[in-house]
């Protein structure tokens, strides 16, 4: 046989054993993030990061988020059991917080008792926390937001989640954010 009649089978063979191989190994399909699910004219969850940021609508208040986060967490059955007006203590220390800062907790067992029960580590993100703060915006302007550390986010810190838990986290994290967006408008 000929050198370059050898180098044709050598390359045949090559190619065979390259398309026996890709068609041995199964295609995977992308495993996709748990993540809670938005309402219409929500803006769409970053599954990179713990924080959902919503802008609190202009004309509404820190005092009419905070009442109407309260009004409507509590007809969701939810309770706060703790805030921290982290920007009153700043301010005790003579620094200036430039704005609103404020973290307040929620917390609803009917909702994340799953979590808790198939995975008591998780405890280290409860409850809840929904951040109220102000920051500048694109005008150099101070503009207030509100903003959501992720269930779903933080259960990704648990090995080997069980079902039940992703699906209270996402239930959690979805029912969070509906409370957050009637927030930032001000709605009771």
């Amino acid at each position: 046989m000929n050198k370059t009649k050898m180098m044709k089978h050598f390359y045949s063979l090559v190619l065979l054993l390259l398309m026996t191989a890709c068609s041995a190994v199964k295609p995977v399909a992308p495993q996709l993030d748990l993540i809670g699910k938005v309402g219409a004219g929500m803006p769409a969850i970053d599954p990179s990061t713990a924080i959902y940021e919503l802008a609190v609508n202009d004309g509404v208040s820190y005092q009419d988020v905070v009442e109407s986060l309260k009004s409507i967490s509590e007809g969701m059955n939810f309770v706060n059991p703790a805030n921290f007006p982290i920007g009153e203590h700043i301010k005790l220390r003579g620094i200036d917080p430039q704005g609103i800062k404020d973290v307040r907790s929620f917390c609803n067992l009917s909702m994340g008792t799953e979590i808790i029960l198939d995975h008591p580590e998780f405890l280290v993100f409860a409850p809840c926390r929904i951040a109220i703060y102000e920051k500048l915006d694109m005008n150099n302007q101070l503009k207030l937001f509100i903003a959501l550390d992720r269930p779903t986010f933080d259960l990704k810190s648990i090995k080997n989640p069980t079902e039940r838990a992703k699906k209270s986290a996402q239930e959690l994290e979805t029912t969070l954010m509906q409370i957050m967006d009637k927030a930032r408008k001000g709605d009771f």
